[in-house]
């Protein structure tokens, strides 16, 4: 038979883990709210942070980075060309390829998102929360970063 503690600290991971999944579920949901960016789907947001992470890049690039086809990828793109969020040039050495960027209005829009998101999570932080919970709070993020760490 297993040794009966460590069953019981595996019971206990397991249910921190479901109970984790779940606040930071709702967490992510609340900092959506907050940012106001819900109409995007997920393919067009994973477009704007590679845009905004690794800077420039061709249709074909951002495909294999989202693991999709050119021909999805490129209907993600024109939908975001639509709303101004994208702009494309002519690739600097390859005239068959264009190369896609974020458009200043875009950058402005992610910024604005972020600091309404950090607002809305300082506002609850201290206003939900004693001097001693947050340094609770402080210590509990050092361990979700060690748990992201690869």
């Amino acid at each position: 038979m297993g040794d009966p503690q460590h069953t019981d600290e595996a019971a206990s991971a397991l249910a921190l883990a479901s109970e984790m999944r779940v606040v930071i579920g709702r967490l992510n949901r609340r900092l959506r709210e907050q940012a106001h960016s819900s109409d995007l789907t997920a393919s067009q947001k994973s477009v704007l942070l590679h845009l905004e992470r690794e800077g420039s890049a061709s249709i074909t690039a951002l495909a294999k980075a989202d693991g999709v086809r050119p021909q999805s990828m490129g209907a993600t793109v024109s939908s975001l060309q639509a709303a101004g969020l994208i702009a494309s040039a002519p690739h600097p050495t390859d005239g068959r390829q264009t190369v896609l960027s974020l458009t200043a209005n875009c950058r402005k829009l992610m910024k604005a998102g972020r600091a309404a998101r950090e607002d809305w999570l300082y506002r609850a932080i201290s206003s939900k929360l004693t001097a001693k919970e947050q340094m609770k709070l402080a210590q509990g993020i050092a361990l979700l970063k060690r748990l992201s760490e690869e």
